[in-house]
């Protein structure tokens, strides 16, 4: 069930423009939103920022189930990448702090993934198939994949969607280098001999799904779920080669597997319930890593897995009266989740074929992470122009790990308990246009990666501490929406306070922890603190539409944030943010022949450099030296919609071949090529 939170800031992506944009991944698809800047640290690993966070900031759910888990990392990761874009049919951006409806993470904002569902027919009381083919390719990178869809519908009840998905990307090519204001050569990423083809660059990867409803009354179903991700032989575009290493040295992610089932019973009306959503879930995350160091003859091994079962309950009264003239309706529910670790790190000695193990991993064998959250709304339409919403939610987190004597490990026995709350305020200026005022709270508890992980981060090495407390943000905002027949308007200003941020101090190389010969040897090294004092993120965006006659629609977006916090070193001096986006923003037109199914769309997507570096990034290869250039990138793109069951999409991108990166990305953008996506169903 979708967010229904037409008062806050939030922007939708659609199947169809899923398609259009052949987007490569779940976060790809967001480029174009505003507030929403996407990060890449690897080929195959994006991550989107919202409002100038992302990581464990933003909370990511699909169908209602929380994505996040105990052990989600400190800035970017590659979490959303395990989305299959082809199985969505829609998602949902909500910016801004949003933990009063979502629980915890939701700092910055939520990104909700909404899958396909099977088609149900009414008038059939026999089995009906319905197969659907997707192919994709592109230049670039030498991608080839697809999808295999086959629907049934059977009887008037009940109806099923089973997809299966695999791709192939090689090394991705750029247009060139992209130079730092000094005109010098950014450590990362490292080319082959044309200067153009990335190193540490290509995957491949393999999608699974099965999704079942069935009907239990005209406004009750029952749904079953079942969705897989699995990726090989990704290398992390950063570590492989690594800043100043042989190009021989290479971290890879083996295996990013993740798998998700769940249950759930839907229900627009039921007794004197409304839009119930409660589900039962169990999901799994998988992440093997390789780093080689073939001229030391030394190879490193980690394995890592969460599982976590979860519970969730949302729903609705049907509205009330309160008086003659006001109306209200309450919305409640609850969440529980349980996170189970395992994990397990050995060195591999290949001229001696000996193998020595660590006495933990990445994490602490056995650790344990739990989620419990209880909500309630209330929505009041006071009058026909003006709605008043109000909210509160109380959250308590615990984290256990075992203490590990030989790395020198302290045990983690923490308890950690919240209440956010939210209000705001929907005016209706006109028929058409709305103004909103809105304050919302964000809570987030340090996850088990923030209390017990050591690690190698992009600007060096992180390690545990077990004495973090949480941190919070507070989202003050206030929009603006218009729409009419010809045009649609949409803009934002926000200011958001964060409270005790969870963020990355410079560490003595004599501090290293034992059994972790990384650490000392890393270019630079961190442990995760509450900073001493807020920090401040300011910002607007918006985005405006117009339709005009012969189907031709112009749309434009822009997204702007700035931030600062304490300096670790001197918390009365302010400092700018760590991978805070800069100015940036997108324009497209685009016309369709209405009996055709022709369309054409000329886009442009840009940003402005970004120079407002915090401390922890001049160590980070990710981002040149003096900060990250701007860019300017056209695409062209076309397709024809042949009728319900043919469609062929086209793009002509990077038509002037820029190099161009997104800032705190590993890689350089796509070069000047062709992608193309067709799909057919019978």
């Amino acid at each position: 069930m979708s967010p229904d939170q037409i008062s806050r800031a939030q922007s939708r992506v659609t199947k169809d423009q899923i398609n259009e944009r052949i987007a490569r991944s779940a976060p790809d698809a967001l480029i174009y939103e505003p507030g929403v800047y996407v990060q890449q640290t690897a080929h195959g690993q994006a991550s989107p920022f919202v409002r100038g966070l992302t990581g464990q900031q933003v909370l990511l759910m699909f169908d209602g189930i929380r994505l996040n888990n105990g052990t989600f990392r400190q800035g970017p990761n590659q979490y959303f990448f395990t989305v299959d874009a082809l199985s969505i049919d829609h998602i949902d951006v909500i910016r801004g702090s949003a933990s009063t409806r979502y629980g915890s993470d939701a700092l910055g904002g939520a990104i909700y993934a909404t899958p396909i569902d099977p088609v149900l027919d009414k008038n059939n009381t026999k089995l009906k198939w319905r197969p659907k083919i997707f192919t994709r390719a592109g230049t670039q990178d030498k991608e080839v994949g697809g999808r295999f869809q086959l629907g049934a519908s059977i009887g008037r009840k009940t109806a099923a969607v089973a997809g299966f998905g695999y791709r192939a990307a090689s090394r991705l090519e750029s247009g060139g280098q992209v130079y730092n204001p000094g005109h010098t050569k950014p450590l990362v990423p490292r080319f082959e001999d044309d200067g153009r083809t990335q190193l540490g660059t290509g995957y491949h990867e393999g999608t699974f799904d099965l999704r079942v409803i069935h009907k239990l009354s005209p406004s009750v179903k029952v749904v079953g779920a079942l969705y897989g991700f699995r990726q090989f032989d990704t290398p992390r575009t950063d570590q492989c080669p690594p800043p100043e290493a042989p190009d021989s040295e290479c971290l890879w992610i083996d295996q990013q597997y993740r798998t998700l089932s769940y249950v759930a019973i839907r229900a627009s009306e039921l007794l004197f319930l409304r839009d119930l959503d409660l589900s039962v879930s169990y999901q799994r995350y998988d992440e093997q890593r390789r780093r080689e160091r073939p001229r030391s003859y030394i190879r490193h091994q980690w394995k890592d897995a969460v599982d976590t079962l979860g519970i969730n309950f949302r729903s609705a009264t049907e509205a009330f009266e309160l008086s003659e003239y006001m109306f209200a309706k309450l919305r409640f529910g609850f969440q529980g989740l349980v996170d189970q670790v395992s994990s397990s790190a050995k060195t591999l000695f290949t001229d001696l074929e000996q193998t020595t193990y660590q006495s933990r991993g990445l994490y602490i064998d056995g650790s344990r992470y739990f989620t419990l959250g209880l909500f309630s709304e209330l929505e009041v339409y006071a009058t026909r122009w003006l709605t008043l919403y109000t909210g509160a939610r109380l959250s308590t987190i615990g984290a256990r790990t075992p203490e590990d004597t030989q790395s020198e490990t302290k045990g983690v026995n923490k308890n950690y308990s919240a209440i956010v709350g939210r209000f705001g305020l929907d005016i209706r200026l006109h028929e058409n246009s709305s103004l909103f005022f809105n304050v919302d709270q964000g809570f987030r508890a340090p996850n088990l990666d923030d209390l017990s992980a050591r690690t190698q981060v992009g600007p060096g090495f992180q390690y545990e501490n077990p004495k973090l407390g949480p941190e919070y943000s507070t989202t003050f905002e206030l929009g603006l929406r218009s729409k009419t027949e010809f045009m649609r308007a949409d803009t934002w200003l926000f200011a958001t306070v964060l409270e005790d941020a969870i963020t990355r101090s410079v560490q003595d190389a004599t501090l290293c922890p034992p059994e972790t010969p990384a650490c000392a040897s890393s270019r630079a090294r961190y442990q995760l603190i509450n900073a001493p004092k807020d920090s401040l993120i300011l910002g607007s965006e918006g985005a405006l539409s117009f339709f005009f006659p012969y189907d031709l629609t112009l749309r434009a977006s822009a997204s702007y944030a700035w931030g600062q916090g304490p300096d670790l070193i001197n918390p009365e001096k302010k400092v700018p943010l760590s991978r805070v986006p800069p100015l940036n923003g997108t324009a497209e037109a685009r016309w369709s022949h209405p009996d055709t199914g022709f369309y054409a769309t000329s886009v442009v997507r840009w940003a402005l450099a970004q120079r407002r570096l915090a401390p922890s990034d001049f160590s980070d290869a990710r981002i040149p030296s003096g900060g990250t250039p701007g860019y300017a990138v056209f695409d062209l793109r076309a397709g024809w919609l042949f009728n319900e069951k043919l469609a062929l999409h086209l793009i002509f991108e990077n038509i002037f071949d820029a190099p161009y990166r997104t800032h705190g990305s590993s890689i350089n953008g796509p070069a000047r090529g062709i992608r193309a996506f067709f799909s057919a169903a019978w």
